[in-house]
């Protein structure tokens, strides 16, 4: 491999760190307005008035758009649609929009417009609302009896507060019609989504509507999901016949686009006196809105992750009137794991074995669920490879054991999992005369290095420095790809780009193997090669001639294909699954409670590495976001009024740098030809899955003291 599998710098880095990478309100449109969200002050009700004549009188207001003025549309299930009713169903929920000329005109004439409700009780607290059972998993084995009749027992409850993604760009749009045609440049993870969205809520063609997402400063789930501004943006621009740019605040971000559900856990836990596990009965309990039912599958994580032949994981919603929630990077596993490996680690404590020992006594070789073999695991290689690392063999057993002069020390461990999953996706080549590539596809890049991951896959296969290769992304006029997220992108467009190049060499060969003098005359396709620029041979190089010339023989400028890559029938006898071990170390000052995640190796394997340099990164930011979950994040509410109150980042805290010390990676490559041509695995989410646990789990081991409830804050220690 000449590219793939090389460190490689972000080929949008400069773009992003000079500027000219340009975001959902940056773009430049002629004469825009400016729009500012109106938001509900109570939680549940109706609006019973609603005075804009203030407001209205203000210089610069061009329009104000309220329940009353503004298009209805039908309803695309139970999804949140603004401006459709005087409805309140949640505290934040946008009520007006008001448009002016300047960002400055509308925000304080939104100040002006006076509301007044008909207020009813919200209902907000978790503790006090009906869970409904949702469908999933039936129980494996007797779980219950086997529970009952094991000789060893671990049950304790865990919980995970509501979490917010604070992405750095807020979320925003800019829209403009001319004529019937409408373009959008929105923050999304998934622009056909969108422009799907938008054509149902005007009654017009997809094809009249064009959706751009070219740059994502941060989503991590919140863009998934259609939000509702896009609509509002479009709507209000063909109401003042200008284009219209309408941001989020960061204060309108807490209720504007979702958040990770609170997260209720009871994980019962049977096992034998040598460690087997006998029985796991994993519980959760998640919020979600009064409107709309969301669920994300928390107990469906350890199913699949230990050798265990009872297990039952029921699961339930709590309704309740606060916004809908959405996925959130890792969503459900890492919360699943928190609970799942904090138990695992109680039980090695119960039975006084070491935590990498448990969890391998309890290795499941193929999947448990269905008895179907992984495609590949080395999750065993990754302890292996973690724990020397970390130096895991130094660790003394007890809680409260190893000191560093006045701090305790704790070590902890866990694992994490992800699917390595896939989707079909498509991707266009176009190989010019002049040696040049564009190669495009509609996906987006939420910040992984997608652009760069695609130009190194398209230049290995291609044989052409990724120099000369452009690569386009985030556009409805480019082949349709999924939605960014799961951890699927490079997977799937991956595969899409290295498919399209085999289809090149085969129209470049078309050109000239049926000339006689040509060296590649009769040459078989899956006899040729590009490299360096060339079309060889594989057997003799010599027999080779350059991609340019090709063309030139050939007499076209260019040639283009276009490719959709599908998931292989062979992926469904298989479990294809990638997996981490964790390794983390804290330091507790007894005295003030204060926690400092020191030193974290994580050791991943999930398949075949494209660029080592931004796989690194990931890694990183899953670290860190598990250190702001277990330690920081928390959004609170006042249950009286239904209302999220640390809605900004001054109250609603997150890891900054003087938190995060030292982070090792180690990847365990994986050689997987079931998961795709190109044996890629998703990393985005794994990374962050196990690290929470992890923590509660060294904070035991420092402090001999269990916290259940995320987040570790001081008091909880003291």
């Amino acid at each position: 491999m000449r590219y793939i599998g090389k460190e490689m710098s972000r080929v949008d880095g400069v773009a992003k760190v000079t500027g000219r990478a340009k975001y959902a309100v940056e773009y430049k449109v002629n004469n825009p307005a400016y729009g500012y969200i109106v938001q509900s002050t109570v939680a549940k009700g109706r609006i019973s008035k609603i005075d804009t004549s203030k407001a209205e009188k203000l210089p610069g207001v061009l329009k104000i758009l309220t329940h009353q003025n503004a298009l209805k549309v039908e309803e695309e299930g139970r999804q949140f649609r603004a401006l459709q009713s005087d409805n309140v169903l949640f505290c934040g929920q946008p009520v007006a929009l008001v448009v002016a000329d300047t960002f400055e005109q509308a925000r304080y004439a939104a100040n002006l417009v006076e509301i007044e409700y008909a207020k009813e009780e919200p209902s907000t607290d978790f503790s006090a609302t009906p869970r409904v059972q949702t469908r999933g998993p039936a129980p494996r084995g007797k779980p219950a009896e086997e529970f009952a009749n094991s000789p060893v027992k671990i049950e304790a409850e865990y919980s995970i507060p509501i979490e917010h993604h604070n992405p750095m760009e807020p979320h925003g749009a800019t829209a403009f019609w001319e004529g019937e045609k409408l373009t959008v440049f929105d923050k999304s993870q998934g622009v056909y989504g969108v422009r799907g969205h938008l054509a149902r809520s005007f009654n017009i063609p997809e094809g009249n509507i064009n959706v751009r997402s070219l740059f994502v400063g941060g989503a991590f789930g919140s863009s998934l999901n259609v939000n509702y501004y896009p609509f509002l943006a479009a709507l209000a621009a063909r109401e003042v016949k200008r284009p219209v740019k309408l941001s989020l605040t960061r204060r309108q971000m807490f209720t504007g686009h979702g958040y990770r559900p609170y997260t209720a856990q009871k994980v019962s836990i049977g096992a034998d006196e040598s460690g087997k596990l006998r029985s796991i009965i994993h519980e959760a309990s998640t919020n979600t809105s009064s409107y709309e039912e969301f669920a994300e599958g928390t107990t469906r994580f350890g199913r699949t992750l230990y050798e265990c032949p009872n297990y039952d994981s029921p699961y339930y919603l709590l309704k309740t009137d606060l916004p809908t929630p959405t996925w959130m990077r890792a969503p459900g596993a890492v919360s699943g794991a928190f609970a799942i490996e904090s138990a695992i680690d109680e039980l090695a404590y119960e039975l006084k074995i070491d935590p990498v020992e448990l969890r391998l006594i309890n290795y499941a070789e193929k999947d448990p669920e269905t008895g179907k073999p992984f495609s590949s695991k080395a999750l065993r290689e990754c302890f292996t490879a973690g724990a020397k690392k970390f130096g895991w063999e130094k660790r003394k057993f007890a809680p409260r054991s190893m000191r560093d002069g006045d701090l305790f020390v704790g070590w902890g461990t866990a694992v994490g999992t992800w699917g390595a999953f896939q989707a079909p996706a498509t991707a266009k080549i176009r190989v010019r005369n002049d040696g040049s590539l564009l190669v495009g596809s509609g996906t987006t890049d939420i910040g992984p290095g997608t652009y760069t991951v695609c130009t190194i896959i398209a230049a290995e296969a291609l044989g052409i420095e990724p120099k000369k290769i452009e690569f386009v992304l985030g556009d409805t006029e480019l082949p349709k790809a999924p939605s960014q997220g799961g951890s699927i992108t490079t997977a799937s467009v991956g595969s899409a780009v290295y498919g399209a190049a085999g289809e090149v060499r085969r129209k470049l060969l078309g050109l000239v193997d049926k000339k006689e003098g040509s060296p590649l005359f009769g040459a078989a396709f899956e006899d040729t090669e590009l490299v360096d620029g060339m079309l060889r041979l594989k057997s003799d190089t010599s027999k080779s001639m350059r991609i340019v010339d090709a063309l030139k023989e050939g007499g076209v400028e260019y040639v283009e294909v276009e490719y959709q890559s599908r998931p292989s029938a062979e992926r469904q006898n298989y479990t294809t699954m990638a997996h981490g071990a964790q390794f983390v170390e804290v330091k507790v000052d007894e005295s003030l409670g204060i926690i400092k995640a020191t030193r974290v190796v994580e050791a991943t394997a999930c398949g075949r590495i494209i660029n080592p340099l931004t796989s690194h990164s990931q890694e990183m930011g899953g670290v860190v976001w598990g250190i702001g979950m277990a330690l920081h994040e928390a959004t609170e509410i006042d249950h009286r009024y239904g209302k999220m109150m640390t809605t900004n980042l001054a109250d609603y805290h997150v890891p900054v740098s003087a938190d995060v010390f030292s982070v090792e990676t180690d990847f365990v490559e994986e050689k997987d030809e079931i998961v795709n041509e190109l044996g890629i695995k998703g990393m985005g989410e794994l990374c962050l899955v196990g690290i929470p646990a992890a923590i509660a789990n060294a904070v035991y081991h420092a402090t001999g003291k269990r916290v259940r409830d995320l987040p570790i804050t001081p008091d909880k220690l003291l």
